[in-house]
């Protein structure tokens, strides 16, 4: 009787939950200033002009467009540059979208191309980042160093372990990209070389990308799609959700 009783009172419990938290989350609302709620109702607004318009189209002639125009830029002579030029800008501050667009890079010449492009321009990328911060900012960055203790202690913490910390810090999920950039650049005891090495290690993680996109490009093409039978497709399908799952957990820019 106490089991079923207990059991009960946990299944009302979580009945409870929905409620709960719509309720906390409309008086979220109610708190916020006119300007907030303006932010999430145009914020609502885009998702539901952008789902609409998905309806319309169809994700199937959405997804042919953007394989036809990769596969135009496959051909253009430099096209190989233009995705390696955005590259080496992502890896500066503020910007975003390395992940993304090493899966464009798979998307477009597949995944044994589409790697190298990525692999060589996130390595002269980040290492141009880490120079050219490194020499304009670094009397400033050792005045911050200086008045922040937590920081001298994750300098001396580095400077000790040295390249594994590095490399396991490289390739941790936290920093994101373009942040690591900055962050191993404002690292004094940290070296060009030990810097560009653990930055290889990044590598598996730019393979897997571009393998997404190669995969998501076969089937975004309705010929290549006609010529998989069902279980292929599935495949397919599966292989791109699951290495986008990892790639979440691994740590994406």
């Amino acid at each position: 009787m106490m089991t079923s009783e207990s059991s009960d009172s946990r299944f009302q419990q979580l009945a409870r939950l929905p409620k709960y938290y719509a309720a906390q989350a409309l008086n979220r609302y109610r708190r916020l200033g006119i300007f907030g709620k303006m932010v999430l109702f145009l914020w609502a607004l885009i998702n539901v002009f952008l789902v609409i318009f998905i309806i319309v189209l169809t994700p199937t002639r959405i997804f042919q467009f953007l394989y036809d125009e990769s596969t135009k830029l496959s051909h253009t002579r430099f096209g190989f540059l233009a995705l390696g030029a955005i590259i080496f800008l992502v890896s500066f501050p503020p910007f975003i979208g390395h992940t993304t667009t090493v899966t464009v890079c798979g998307f477009a010449y597949g995944w044994r191309i589409g790697f190298l492009i990525a692999a060589a321009a996130s390595i002269i990328g980040s290492a141009t980042v880490f120079c050219v911060l490194r020499l304009l900012f670094s009397s400033r960055l050792r005045q911050w160093s200086a008045k922040n203790a937590k920081f001298m202690a994750l300098e001396s913490v580095v400077k000790e372990k040295g390249l594994p910390l590095i490399i396991l810090i490289r390739v941790s999920p936290f920093p994101p990209w373009v942040y690591s950039n900055s962050l191993f650049a404002s690292i004094q005891s940290v070296a060009l070389w030990q810097f560009v090495v653990a930055t290889a290690f990044v590598f598996p993680k730019l393979l897997l990308h571009a393998f997404i996109g190669s995969r998501m490009a076969a089937l975004s093409d309705g010929n290549q799609r006609e010529e998989m039978d069902t279980s292929t497709k599935i495949l397919n399908g599966c292989l791109v959700g699951g290495m986008n799952e990892i790639s979440l957990c691994y740590g994406s820019n």
